[in-house]
């Protein structure tokens, strides 16, 4: 096996960072586990991360440690592997990763992996841009690869500092920049592969000396940078993937980007959506080629919509199959079956349990429950 090989087939331990309390979501519910269409936002980005190379995931927990644990281990894929460890002080993204790092030497055994991590908030982040990174890293031979994005606006973010060389030298977070560093418009999204065997001695090095008194995992840049590793930055082609998700806004945008996704997917699929800024349809919905969905559908959770079949306008439906070339129009339905060349239509209300017989026509103003 050459050089090459080596360092493509590395085995990669991903490390997704949801201890997090989200204190500007003002929720009960832990940050990572407030939905965009139809997930929690820390679904999309274990979509993200699940990699042919990866051997395990790691989640970092803390605040609703359970009940992100029980949500995570529901709703992942069969084939993600994943462990939970306790960041029960909140010390800074530094220390979260030091709390992994037992877990992650279990998970690599003695192979020198990489080690990929990801702040839990992140739901725009498409695999393809996790594949480039990974690549990126692996082809160069970097010991650690940032990925970063330029913006025009980049206040609230840490700024990316490099050397005369080209590498990255350090990430400075803005209450700690002085004001020149404040005018660099290269962001660290907080997304980042590491040589597993670098790790931890490079977080051992890593102190509290800031504004804020934490561990920065950032500061690892300048420690593997001083020791004369090659650190490099890979510019994120859409910035708008590494957006964070800190309050209620910032999740409705991240929501319409996501349902805007979802429609040109099934669109290019073979859907006809007369309205696409008029339609909603959750991540988890099937939709067969030759649907037409006309304006002010929403299709909620798992719901099964069969080829040839119509969908409102105005249609409300949540867990619902709907057989081929059925008619479905101004009717609100959950949990409930609707068969083929059935027609359900105007001011309708389908009760959990409903099934529609194929071919039944539904007249206004009824309430079904069974």
């Amino acid at each position: 096996m050459d050089d090459r090989d080596v360092v493509v087939n590395r085995p990669t331990c991903v490390v997704i960072l949801a201890a997090g309390e989200g204190t500007r979501m003002r929720s009960s519910r832990p940050k990572p586990l407030h939905h965009l269409c139809g997930r929690p936002m820390v679904m999309y980005v274990l979509d993200a991360a699940a990699q042919d190379d990866v051997r395990a995931t790691v989640v970092v927990v803390g605040h609703g440690a359970t009940w992100v644990e029980k949500s995570l281990t529901e709703r992942a894929r069969t084939d993600v592997h994943l462990t939970f460890v306790e960041q029960s002080e909140q010390l800074g993204t530094g220390h979260a990763v030091s709390v992994a790092l037992p877990t992650i030497d279990d998970e690599l055994g003695a192979s020198d992996g990489d080690v990929l991590i990801l702040p839990g908030d992140t739901p725009l982040l498409r695999p393809s841009t996790i594949a480039q990174l990974l690549e990126t890293h692996r082809q160069s031979g970097a010991a650690m690869t940032v990925l970063s994005a330029i913006v025009d606006d980049p206040t609230g973010y840490g700024r990316i500092v490099h050397a005369k060389s080209g590498a990255v030298a350090r990430i400075v977070e803005e209450r700690d920049a002085s004001s020149e560093e404040r005018t660099i418009h290269e962001i660290n999204t907080s997304i980042m592969a590491v040589r597993e065997s670098l790790l931890g001695p490079a977080l051992r090095l890593v102190d509290r000396q800031n504004s804020q008194n934490e561990y920065y995992l950032t500061d690892l840049v300048a420690v593997l940078h001083d020791a004369g590793h090659l650190t490099q930055s890979m510019l994120l082609e859409d910035p708008s993937e590494a957006a964070g998700v800190n309050d209620r806004l910032q999740l409705a945008r991240a929501e319409a980007v996501m349902r805007l996704r979802i429609n040109e997917k099934w669109m290019l699929r073979g859907v006809t959506i007369w309205n696409p800024h008029n339609t909603y349809i959750d991540a988890d919905v099937d939709v067969a080629p030759e649907v037409s969905l006309l304006p002010g559908t929403v299709l909620r959770g798992h719901c099964v919509i069969e080829r040839g079949a119509q969908i409102g306008p105005n249609a409300i439906l949540s867990d619902v199959s709907v057989g081929e070339n059925a008619q479905v129009a101004m009717v609100e339905a959950t949990d409930a079956s609707i068969g083929a060349e059935a027609k359900v239509t105007s001011f309708v209300v389908l009760g959990p349990g409903t099934r529609i017989a194929p071919g039944e026509l539904v007249t206004p103003f009824h309430y079904r429950t069974h």
